[in-house]
């Protein structure tokens, strides 16, 4: 049985038990529950109503939140010529090809966000082993297929995430961080919620969202009123 912290029992104590939060109300009190020595991220978490086995019901996209993520966002983009110099010139951290694959391949992924050219995928897609556990395999519907590498590497950085429904049928995804103002957490919030709310599976059935709660890193969650934000 996992033991509680004195803080963390001290948060649980300031939550009214039982009670659903707007998204503001929820952004402002997990800004004033006992804090930690670091910045801890916030987290939306979703229970979705689909069905994760199958594939017609998969939900996944990406959104930009307006404020940003709050996080160092590390990018590997695979790409040649002007691709790979437009994705240097945009920050990328690693740029390359068979080089990179190479470096990939001997277990080198030290990096958040993996872009590729739609001609240099015929090898990435060889990167499945190393990539697709993690969830970095380049995916057009998430833009990081494309030969705008500039534009993606930006996105990224600026704050773009991305959503995609896990085994259990949930999605958990970074809004900010803590030491955000509670508009920003707010805001960012509202275009998650918006982004996966646009990404109803057309074969999707009876309630969409079944739940939604709020949470920083080391501290309890916060029950999102899901009525007030997805149509029944």
């Amino acid at each position: 049985m996992q033991t509680r912290s004195k803080r963390y029992k001290k948060a649980a104590e300031m939550i009214p038990a039982g009670k659903a939060f707007t998204l503001e109300e929820a952004a402002e009190l997990v800004r004033k529950l006992p804090g930690t020595k670091f910045n801890q991220t916030v987290t939306l978490s979703f229970h979705m109503g689909v069905d994760p086995k199958k594939g017609d019901q998969m939900v996944r996209g990406t959104c930009a939140l307006p404020h940003g993520s709050g996080k160092t966002v590390r990018v590997a983009v695979f790409a040649i010529g002007s691709g790979a110099e437009a994705a240097k010139a945009a920050g990328a951290e690693f740029v390359g090809y068979e080089d990179l694959i190479a470096k990939v391949k001997d277990g080198m992924l030290d990096f958040d966000v993996a872009i590729a050219t739609p001609a240099a995928m015929n090898e990435v897609r060889k990167l499945g082993k190393q990539l697709g556990p993690r969830g970095l395999m380049p995916n057009p519907r998430t833009g990081t297929v494309t030969d705008d590498t500039a534009a993606a590497v930006k996105a990224v950085k600026a704050g773009r995430v991305d959503f995609k429904l896990d085994k259990n049928g949930n999605i958990a995804t970074t809004i900010g961080k803590v030491q955000f103002d509670t508009s920003a957490l707010t805001e960012n919030g509202h275009a998650l919620i918006d982004s996966i709310v646009r990404a109803k599976p057309a074969s999707a059935r009876g309630k969409y969202v079944h739940s939604i709660t709020l949470a920083a890193t080391m501290s309890p969650a916060l029950r999102i009123d899901v009525s007030k934000y997805v149509k029944m």
